[in-house]
């Protein structure tokens, strides 16, 4: 991939980002961090909502069934670990029900928010 298409593509996923963050504020979570990076991964959106942390990954493509399928069980296990050191060492985490979710962005729609969208190990 040229650098010209990996810069276009990364300026999409954060504006992808943006608006999946302003489509979870206003169903009232809180979002308590964006592109978080740990040693095992990194997690698009950590928000919350009461006694939930939803750790939200976020899908920008054409097509919905594009967003889907781009959403492997690789990917899904690489999150959960992620989910797991995020909560291992970060205080107040730990008393919250961990719950994974999906949000898809397709050109000229409203996101759409898949809430419990796997389990781990799934």
């Amino acid at each position: 991939m040229r650098y010209a298409d990996r810069h276009k593509a990364e300026r999409w996923g954060r504006r992808a980002e943006a608006l999946a963050c302003w489509s979870l504020r206003l169903k009232g979570y809180s979002i308590l961090a964006r592109r978080q990076r740990t040693p095992v991964g990194e997690i698009d959106i950590v928000a919350r909502r009461g006694s939930v942390l939803a750790i939200v990954e976020v899908k920008a493509r054409r097509s919905s069934e594009d967003a889907h399928s781009a959403l492997a069980a690789r990917q899904r296990a690489r999150l959960a670990r992620a989910a797991a050191w995020l909560v291992g060492n970060t205080s107040g985490y730990a008393n919250l029900s961990i719950r994974f979710d999906f949000i898809v962005i397709v050109p000229w729609r409203w996101p759409r928010h898949i809430a419990d969208a796997w389990r781990d190990g799934e």
